[in-house]
């Protein structure tokens, strides 16, 4: 029978004896943070939308063969029943569920004025929504594990705690999801649920390299950063692992911004 280890007992970064569930885990962001996960000693769940979940089996592999352990998992938090099986799936999996990474997301480039319902609906359903059933769900299981307590980490974006072109709906959802965190922490933390958020800046993945084939729109954003760069999958992970672990056990409730300076001009 598989053990757990108490979260009192753990020091630094170690997450041994800890199960993570990262959601959108097959590519960018996601994947990376179950790579970072997996490293500091945590059992990952997998997760990624049901026809996309070849990609959640590949990083299972990738982190089995690393000498970690894993599972895939199909999730499509638009769905409240895919989220409610979801995490019943991980739950009967482990023995308990220590850590949530909400990452699952999408963005609709429209100008304001242009936005159609349709766009605005797939965003804020996603992003906003879809994380708070799965941070419910999640919750309430973190709630009712004995000893009860866990951590949330929310995947949010500078673009919800500032504006820019063509996101009104994306930054709407992201400005969401800061505010959730804080109602969330205040709510969860007598049951020792500590719930924050991550405000990274543009990040380099295959989903933006497009995006950033527009010279004007990558000098644009360069130009907003005093680092004069992007972010990495990686740097967005390690500040995920952070939040998960001990050393931050007195977080809860905070924006923990990754922005190369761009939120201090």
């Amino acid at each position: 029978m598989e053990t757990s280890v108490k979260p009192e007992s753990r020091t630094g970064n170690s997450l041994d004896g800890m199960t993570a569930l990262v959601t959108g885990a097959g590519s960018g962001i996601g994947q990376a943070a179950a790579r970072a996960l997996s490293a500091a000693g945590a059992r990952v769940m997998v997760t990624e939308l049901p026809d996309r979940l070849e990609r959640a089996q590949a990083t299972v592999s990738e982190l089995e063969d690393a000498g970690g352990s894993a599972l895939a998992l199909a999730l499509d938090v638009r769905d409240l029943r895919s989220i409610t099986d979801c995490v019943h799936a991980a739950v009967q999996a482990v023995p308990r569920l220590d850590i949530l990474v909400n990452n699952a997301g999408v963005n609709v480039r429209q100008p304001a004025f242009d936005v159609t319902e349709e766009a605005w609906d797939l965003v804020l359903d996603t992003n906003l929504k879809g994380l708070f059933f799965m941070a419910q769900a999640a919750g309430r299981a973190m709630r009712d594990q004995d000893p009860p307590g866990g951590s949330i980490i929310n995947i949010s974006s500078i673009m919800g705690l500032v504006g820019y072109y063509d996101r009104a709906a994306y930054c709407s959802s992201k400005a969401g999801v800061v505010n959730l965190t804080r109602v969330l922490a205040v709510e969860w933390a007598p049951y020792q649920i500590r719930v924050n958020t991550v405000c990274p800046t543009f990040v380099e993945t295959p989903l933006t390299h497009v995006m950033f084939e527009n010279e004007a729109i990558k000098t644009d954003i360069l130009g907003r950063t005093p680092t004069g760069r992007l972010a990495t999958p990686e740097e967005v992970a390690a500040a995920i692992v952070f939040l998960a672990g001990p050393s931050a056990r007195m977080m809860t409730g905070a924006a923990l911004t990754l922005d190369g300076g761009w939120t201090a001009i």
